[in-house]
């Protein structure tokens, strides 16, 4: 059921949203549950769990190579529709004499409704300060 909740949505969902979605179908599954299984499937490399700076961790049902764009404002995670540039792998080794397994890439900024909104984030490149926080 939660690979089920997961798989479902491009949003990359929290365990707190996973859990709202499962007790639809299941209404006595429990957030520790939810949790378990979460690590689980991301141990096991059926989801991604994404840790986002300073917001709750988020899961990913798409386990191909791809980028992530993150709001600063709220933490929304999206996939960023560009194509996995493997040259940086290839320069890394050269560069470090390490056997290069792979690589993550995340876009940080401010989402639409976020900005819309006037957000501004704090300490980030001592620029901005945040107006207030909500999950998106």
């Amino acid at each position: 059921m939660v690979l089920q909740v997961v798989q479902s949505t491009m949003d990359h969902p929290t365990a707190e949203w996973v859990h709202r979605q499962a007790r639809r179908r299941l209404p006595r599954i429990s957030l520790g549950t939810v949790y378990r299984n979460l690590k689980r499937l991301a141990e096991e490399g059926a989801i991604r769990e994404i840790h986002a700076g300073g917001h709750p961790a988020r899961f990913d049902g798409n386990t191909g190579r791809h980028y992530h764009i993150r709001c600063l404002g709220c933490g929304r995670v999206n996939d960023l529709p560009m194509s996995v540039d493997t040259r940086i792998e290839d320069e890394a080794a050269r560069a470090m004499n390490y056997r290069i397994i792979g690589h993550q890439v995340e876009i940080q900024g401010l989402c639409p409704l976020c900005h819309e909104a006037g957000h501004i984030i704090e300490n980030y490149s001592q620029q901005y300060t945040v107006a207030d926080s909500k999950e998106g």
